[in-house]
């Protein structure tokens, strides 16, 4: 297939594609089922070295996206019915080799942090290493945000949070289908896409962030790891009128993320739940890469590009791929040239941006205009931002961006 030489047909037909289902970026409520679980709900992965210490992983996911800062209190305890589960390949397959798994104990108090507990399993063994961790009280009151409760374990020297932080993506959702919308009238209207407002902005989620040594991580693959998040519920769930729900039976997964976008917008809706219930090994299998390539051939995607695309989230998996090799510097994260997406992720790396110019064949300029975060990432660990907090009695602008 020839290459499109028009960066604004293809980046239309991204578009009209985008408007058959809803359009939430990177991976928040991407598809039905995780609509009505947002405990459950996975809105962005991130993987990267420390810049502080490339000797360390940063391995983060955020749950629950679109907290109101006035529901920091109400909403900032975690789920102790899902599994939170960071998985790690070193093999250079599609199979994960271990696993970071975090259970929460149920919340007892608003004003009390709950005790997380962080499990490191290695596929094929019984032996797991794990320690208790505290997390992050949140408040809907205070004016500034609490300060972040970091408990590094001693025996493995795995650093861990669990709190309410700003959301980090950062993206015009609004933008970009107004710019369909004059795309399908007929009359493509480029300077939409120049609002500039980012829709995430002023609001917050749930994040979980571990701070791991290179050395726990790496395999026979060397020095490139391969990073996904799943969450999980138990099979079965007891409810009575006299008691609370009674869960048991194995964990079975709910949403699961690696690369942005890919499920939002290249697995079609019809298959989005059956997305989220598969595993990397599927997709490396070409469970949903004929979807998958349906797709981007119809957005315009020569084929030259469709291997990138494929190399990145089919052929091994969607995982996002690190090379622990490339070192990582600079601020809020890293912020180095050619150290981040799609190696690995970084909180200030422009991953829609970046995908669109692959997408339209490296062809597009414009992007969406949003290029950085509404707040400023922290230089250390947990790296993302202060929640937002409930502002003083007579301001105006609430820092959203809609």
């Amino acid at each position: 297939m020839k290459p499109i030489k028009n960066p604004l047909s293809t980046l239309a037909l991204a578009v009209a594609l985008a408007l058959s289902t809803p359009l939430f970026a990177a991976d928040h409520a991407e598809a039905p089922l995780v609509e009505s679980d947002v405990a459950s709900d996975i809105a962005d992965v991130y993987a990267f070295l420390d810049p502080n210490d490339n000797s360390k992983v940063i391995l983060a996911f955020d749950v629950h996206g679109f907290i109101v800062p006035g529901e920091n209190g109400n909403l900032g305890g975690f789920d102790s019915n899902v599994r939170y589960q960071f998985n790690i390949e070193n093999t250079g397959d599609a199979d994960p080799d271990k696993f970071i798994t975090v259970n929460f104990n149920e919340q007892a108090s608003r004003g009390k942090s709950q005790r997380a507990t962080v499990q490191l399993v290695t596929k094929g063994s019984t032996n797991k290493l794990g320690f208790y961790a505290p997390t992050t009280v949140s408040s809907a009151t205070a004016a500034t945000a609490p300060t972040p409760a970091v408990k590094t374990d001693a025996a493995t020297g795995i650093a861990f949070f669990a709190g309410v932080v700003d959301d980090p993506f950062f993206f015009d959702i609004p933008g970009f289908n107004r710019f369909a919308a004059s795309v399908l009238g007929g009359a493509p209207d480029i300077s939409l896409l120049s609002r500039g407002r980012d829709t995430f902005a002023g609001y917050n989620s749930q994040m979980i962030a571990l701070s791991v040594p290179v050395s726990l991580l790496k395999g026979s693959a060397g020095s490139v790891i391969g990073v996904s998040a799943t969450t999980l519920r138990s099979t079965h769930t007891l409810r009575s009128a006299s008691a609370d729900p009674v869960n048991s039976g194995a964990y079975q997964p709910i949403d699961r993320m690696g690369v942005p976008t890919i499920n939002t917008v290249l697995v079609p809706f019809p298959r989005k739940n059956e997305y989220n219930r598969a595993s990397t090994v599927d997709d490396a299998a070409g469970m949903f890469a004929g979807d998958i390539v349906g797709t981007l051939t119809a957005l315009g995607t020569d084929n030259t590009h469709i291997g990138i695309l494929a190399g990145v989230a089919v052929t091994h998996g969607d995982l996002l791929r690190l090379d622990t090799a490339v070192a990582n510097s600079g601020k809020q994260g890293g912020n180095n040239a050619g150290a981040g997406f799609p190696n690995g992720r970084r909180p200030v790396d422009d991953v829609i941006d970046t995908v669109l110019f692959l997408v339209t064949n490296e062809g597009l300029t414009t992007g969406d205009n949003v290029n950085a975060n509404d707040v400023t990432f922290r230089d250390k660990f947990p790296f993302f931002a202060a929640s937002h907090q409930p502002l003083p009695t007579g301001t105006l602008d609430d820092n959203t961006r809609n």
